[in-house]
């Protein structure tokens, strides 16, 4: 099994969808579909929620799903924060997905409302199916499908705070950039996060989730002064009709899309002396160099990357290694700002 890897990427996680999916409906008895269709379900919830195997055996689908407002409501039964009831969104998709399923009056009469299932058999199900797939069995537990959500998320530009929110893990302390962020927005900007996720058709490599802070009025056009999720601060200039259109106001979430080609990198550790009104300092973490292009990608946060998509030729001037810090710039006009 060629699958070095520690968890599932996205392609290997859905490659084992597909495979529970085939499973779920190949059998010609009824009892035996249904038994499997149940799998199905508890493997999708841990899939996209990146629940516990226990959170997910204790729902009751009638109750604790939501098909109106597309969540899932895992209801904690330790005493303090740990035990605390968390709301996760799921896709428009999925929650329709769920809701017919249910909807079979078997459903109901067979599982008394709740997914009552061995644990045990459970896993052995997760372990055939990643075995299917050609995966190592670990990979495929449900322990690892949760594992492996969280670092899809994480890869997908989710802000680490709303990946602890949907995982229920206590959040980082509330200091510098995160006292402006309270929990109802962070748990938002998860919610738009998996909203746009199967949806989102965008060239931009560089997304940064974002609150208002600041807006400047002019004849013409607008300042819009905002703070990312992790602490830096991004400035766009926008037309007032633009501001009127997408009706914003300081406290407003909202995205900023930087496209690659219009971020330029300096290195060295002081401030470059430039016009760029974004200035965020990082470390270069990977080059990838191309016969016309290179693409750059510089680490300026736990949990933010920033690509650059640089000229060969130019490149070459830039005299950048992996490893270095860089300064990574662009202008307020760059910025393209979204209300999803």
């Amino acid at each position: 099994m060629a699958d070095g890897n520690e968890y599932l990427d996205t392609a290997q996680l859905n490659r084992l969808e597909q495979s529970f999916r085939e499973w779920a409906e190949d059998s010609p008895r009824a009892d035996v579909r249904f038994s499997r269709q149940r799998i199905l379900l508890i493997f999708l919830l841990i899939r996209y929620t990146g629940a516990k195997l226990s959170e997910v055996l204790s729902l009751n689908p009638f109750e604790d799903i939501d098909p109106i407002r597309n969540t899932v409501v895992f209801r904690g039964n330790d005493p303090g924060p740990k035990g605390e009831t968390r709301e996760v969104h799921i896709s428009k998709a999925l929650s329709r997905e769920i809701r017919d399923r249910i909807a079979d009056p078997a459903f109901q009469e067979k599982t008394g409302g709740v997914f009552t299932v061995d644990p045990g058999f459970v896993r052995r199900k997760f372990y055939e199916r990643a075995r299917a797939c050609g995966f190592a069995e670990r990979r495929g537990g449900p322990e690892a499908i949760r594992k492996a959500r969280a670092v899809e998320w994480m890869q997908g530009d989710m802000p680490l705070p709303a990946v602890q929110m949907i995982l229920g893990h206590s959040t980082p302390n509330l200091t510098s950039s995160y006292v402006s962020f309270s929990k109802e927005e962070i748990q938002l900007l998860a919610k738009r996060f998996m909203e746009k996720e199967s949806v989102r058709k965008s060239s931009a490599r560089n997304r940064f989730f974002c609150k208002i802070e600041k807006i400047l009025r002019g004849d013409i056009q607008t300042r819009v002064e905002m703070t990312t999720i992790d602490g830096h601060s991004i400035t766009t200039v926008i037309t007032n009709d633009s501001l009127e259109r997408l009706d914003l106001h300081p406290g407003r979430l909202i995205t900023a899309e930087v496209k690659a080609p219009w971020v330029l990198l300096q290195g060295g550790g002081a401030i470059p002396p430039c016009s760029a009104e974004n200035r965020l300092q990082g470390v270069l973490t990977q080059i990838t160099r191309g016969e016309i292009n290179s693409e750059y990608v510089v680490r300026v946060s736990d949990t933010t990357e920033v690509c650059a998509v640089v000229s060969s030729a130019g490149s070459r001037h830039l005299e950048l290694n992996s490893g270095d810090t860089v300064w990574v710039l662009f202008n307020c006009f760059s910025v393209v700002l979204h209300l999803d």
